[in-house]
């Protein structure tokens, strides 16, 4: 019992991201949790180190040095000019920009494409006369998508994909469809709906407004491309993820031109520490059987996680009220390891959930708080405006492509 109150205590501070009259942030409370779980007994200090998954934490730092790696030698900086070509052309700006945002989702942290990308596009767009709305929320929107097509695109499908023992080949060809269609819909409903909004007064420019980018570097950011190419190439054999990036990532850090404290500064350290105190609250409630009753309870009512709409439901609200990577490490314990296609599922509904509202992704948040602090207001309203249909398109396309494999 007292397992379960400290859980159901942990994830409702998860669900609301503060305690009322602490300045307790969302890892906070998950800290707190997992040092309940210990001082109570309910999970033994040895039991906590050996229930954290290692393997993910590693595979999460490393390809966070590989992005940081690409920051520091100017890759998303030049990425992004690259396509402010198109500006004079809004619709295919809007295109360009969600297929690149998708793309480099894909293959690299979506948190951080987000993180490099807001600012530029909106101090950019300001300049050319274009509404930085509608762009803003392609980006967060996309780079959700994006993520959810490999195994590497966000923490969860991380997370997923190392707990699972996910195939990044096999998962790939399963997913690419579903989130290719997601993609292809959310840029028409952006384009249907700020159709007559899209240009703006252009902004005249001034020396106080420019932004301070990292530098394009030719030789550092071949590096930075050279490692993910590598990287693809080594997950595709047998060798474990885990060790492969680490072992990228290691080579990296023996520059000569990028100080390693400048790389490892870039490390989303709140992000791996949520991950540690979720492993432990998690093995907590799995100690104390509570997830085999809660499913023995819901089998009796005829709902079973195989199910693909009853899993993608379940994905969706928790996904919500928890964020991504806490509902993920709920639902994991209760899938079956030989039966990949419930992983498929979890993995791309939860990350499509990210895009419902605005506080269901770290993504959409980074985007917001960028665009911000230059000018762009991004509301709930505004965000809930294009998040609900795409998420409900995206989740119907996933429940269909999933009820036919």
């Amino acid at each position: 019992m007292t397992a379960l109150i400290i859980f159901l205590v942990s994830y409702l501070g998860i669900a609301m991201g503060r305690i009322p009259g602490l300045a307790v942030d969302r890892v906070g409370i998950a800290i707190l949790g997992a040092i309940a779980m210990v001082v109570f007994g309910e999970v033994s200090p040895r039991q906590a180190v050996d229930c954290i998954d290692f393997p993910t934490l590693c595979l999460l730092y490393g390809l966070m040095i590989i992005s940081a790696q690409l920051r520091l030698g100017g890759f998303y900086t030049a990425a992004a000019e690259k396509v402010l070509k198109f500006c004079d052309r809004p619709r295919l700006f809007l295109l360009a920009s969600m297929l690149l945002s998708a793309v480099l989702s894909a293959l690299l942290a979506n948190d951080i494409i987000c993180f490099a990308m807001a600012p530029i596009l909106a101090w950019s767009l300001k300049r050319a006369g274009l509404n930085p709305v509608p762009f803003l929320l392609g980006l967060a929107m996309s780079s959700n998508i994006g993520s959810a097509s490999t195994l590497i695109g966000n923490p969860q499908n991380m997370l997923i994909g190392q707990v699972g023992h996910l195939s990044f080949g096999a998962f790939f060809m399963w997913a690419v469809i579903p989130s290719f269609v997601s993609l292809a819909m959310a840029f028409g409903i952006i384009v249907a709906l700020y159709r007559n909004d899209l240009i703006v007064e252009k902004i005249v420019a001034t020396e106080d407004n420019r932004l301070d980018w990292p530098q394009f570097d030719r030789w550092q950011t071949g590096k930075g491309l050279g490692a993910v190419v590598v990287l693809v190439g080594l997950y595709l054999t047998d060798i474990p993820r885990d060790l492969s990036t680490l072992a990228v990532a290691g080579t990296l850090l023996l520059s000569r031109k990028i100080k390693s404290r400048e790389m490892m500064a870039l490390v989303d350290w709140h992000l791996i520490t949520l991950f540690c105190a979720l492993f432990i609250i998690i093995h907590g409630i799995g100690v104390a059987h509570q997830p085999e009753r809660v499913l023995g309870f819901l089998s009796q009512k005829g709902f079973e996680l195989t199910q693909p709409v009853f899993l993608t439901g379940v994905s969706v609200v928790l996904s919500n009220l928890f964020s991504n990577v806490p509902a993920v490490m709920l639902v994991i314990p209760c899938l079956n390891k030989s039966v990949p296609d419930p992983w498929y599922i979890l993995a791309l509904s939860s990350t499509f959930a990210g895009n419902l509202f605005l506080l269901g992704s770290i993504a959409n948040l980074i985007v917001v708080e960028k665009a911000l602090g230059h000018g762009v207001h991004i509301s709930f309203k505004a965000h809930a405006r294009i998040g609900v249909p795409v998420t409900v398109l995206s989740v119907l396309v996933l429940t269909i492509w999933a009820w036919y494999q």
